[in-house]
């Protein structure tokens, strides 16, 4: 049986393969990607049976580029993880913290761990394009004066020691990753939905939307509004949605679409809670 076909961006022992570990198991193959658009052409292109993709962070907020993937490929979002960002200090075995001259990880990681670099001042950060590169670069140079910034799997996979574990400023820190296929399948236990859509100008346009959303026990989980490439005070809103009855679920949807343009469901799924 093949096995399926991940594509994510970064490489192999990142937390994006970290994410795809935990929807799909271990039993997977990985398409390592250098970009978020790179993983959406791999899909589009066949070289991938899904996409693991990061969407928003509790510490960073939402990764805004990648709603424009959304847009402009238009994917089904099959399903969702959360993942408990947890960033270690790696080095080659044998290496001691005062070994570490040299830091490197991805610019997003490295801003979470600034308590931690605060109280070691001598040490030079510098930005890498991805947590596991940076682990990986360390490993296949046999660098001992210099440390990574990077998960468990990482260590685990490059063959390096955690020198300080649990290095995070914010120990409740959680991405959630998107899972997309090339079309929708049709999920029974669906109880969430991302949808998009556009409103005219008019006063009140987008409140009377969510009124209907609220008035059906809708909960709207997330909104975000995006401008609309190329046109001038035009925006188009993403929207989390999460139903206990499909019924109401429906209703919502029937009233929102006579009131909207550009209306798109990008995915029905079952809703994961954070672990």
């Amino acid at each position: 049986m093949n096995k399926k076909r991940i594509a994510i961006q970064g490489i192999r022992g990142s937390f994006h393969e970290e994410a795809a570990f935990k929807h799909f198991g271990e039993d997977i193959e990985t398409i390592e990607c250098d970009s978020f658009k790179a993983t959406c052409e791999a899909l589009k292109h066949k070289k991938a049976d899904y996409v693991v993709m990061a969407i928003e962070n509790s510490i960073a907020g939402s990764l805004l580029p990648n709603y424009n993937l959304l847009q402009e490929y238009r994917f089904a979002i099959i399903g969702e993880t959360y993942l408990n960002i947890q960033l270690h200090l790696l080095a080659l075995p044998g290496v001691k913290l005062e070994d570490i001259k040299f830091v490197e990880s991805h610019p997003i990681a490295l801003r979470q761990c600034g308590d931690f670099f605060d109280e070691h001042p001598h040490l030079k950060v510098s930005e890498g394009m991805d947590t596991a590169a940076c682990a990986k670069k360390i490993a296949d140079n046999k660098l001992t004066n210099t440390a990574a910034v990077a998960n468990n799997l990482a260590a685990k996979l490059y063959g390096l020691e955690v020198l300080d574990r649990r290095i995070e400023t914010n120990k409740k820190n959680y991405t959630r990753f998107l899972i997309l296929a090339p079309t929708a399948t049709e999920n029974p236990k669906a109880n969430k939905a991302s949808i998009s859509f556009q409103t005219d100008n008019s006063i009140g346009s987008l409140a009377k939307i969510l009124n209907y959303f609220a008035d059906n026990n809708i909960n709207l989980s997330k909104i975000q509004s995006m401008p609309v490439l190329g046109r001038r005070n035009e925006y188009i809103f993403h929207v989390d949605l999460e139903w206990q009855t499909l019924a109401e679920y429906e209703k919502a949807i029937r009233k929102t679409l006579k009131r909207t343009v550009n209306f798109n469901i990008l995915g029905e799924y079952e809703k994961n809670e954070k672990v």
